[in-house]
């Protein structure tokens, strides 16, 4: 009886937040196959430490850190992980009082291209920006989820942004050279 408690229990709590737990795994992986094998492994793990599990009715950032860890755990794994980020100022550097060219190019861009923009980040850029744009959790929760500290968000986030924003604009430019 109490197994079965625990299961609809760790049901109720976890289930919800499956479709967030793929799509982080699907954006790390860029695989289906292999996000679905990293969410089934880290569902496995969170149900054996549910028991543990004091977060209250807010799940969802502890699971994703689970799947978070499973899946670099995946990669290190079955895939050579994707080199390590270089900090070049001139490449990271951002315009300070200009419009928001990023927010105006992803209005106008279309979703292949943003798609295939967002996986040619470096990992650590595109679960970030996975995590904030596309799963909306706050800079805390991913830093929990990351384990990393706050000001280690910001600036992933800030150039992350600043890459998609630079990566689209070449894509339209070229488009629009070839009259797309």
């Amino acid at each position: 009886m109490q197994q079965r408690e625990a299961r609809s229990r760790f049901e109720h709590t976890i289930l919800p937040h499956l479709a967030a737990a793929y799509n982080l795994a699907r954006w790390l992986t860029s695989n289906d196959q292999d996000a679905e094998d990293v969410v089934q492994e880290a569902c496995v793990r969170a149900f054996r430490s549910f028991d543990g599990y004091r977060g209250g009715d807010n799940a969802r950032p502890w699971l994703l850190r689970i799947v978070r860890n499973t899946t670099y755990t995946w990669l290190r794994r079955n895939r050579a992980l994707e080199p390590a980020l270089s900090f070049d100022e001139s490449l990271h550097a951002l315009p300070c009082e200009e419009l928001n060219p990023e927010a105006i190019v992803l209005r106008h861009v279309d979703a292949g291209l943003l798609r295939q923009a967002l996986e040619e980040l470096p990992v650590e850029y595109r679960e970030a920006i996975v995590l904030r744009e596309l799963e909306g959790l706050s800079y805390k929760e991913i830093g929990e989820i990351a384990a990393v500290p706050l000001g280690t968000v910001m600036s992933r986030l800030a150039r992350a942004r600043k890459r998609l924003a630079d990566s689209l604009g070449e894509r339209l430019a070229e488009g629009s050279e070839r009259g797309l």
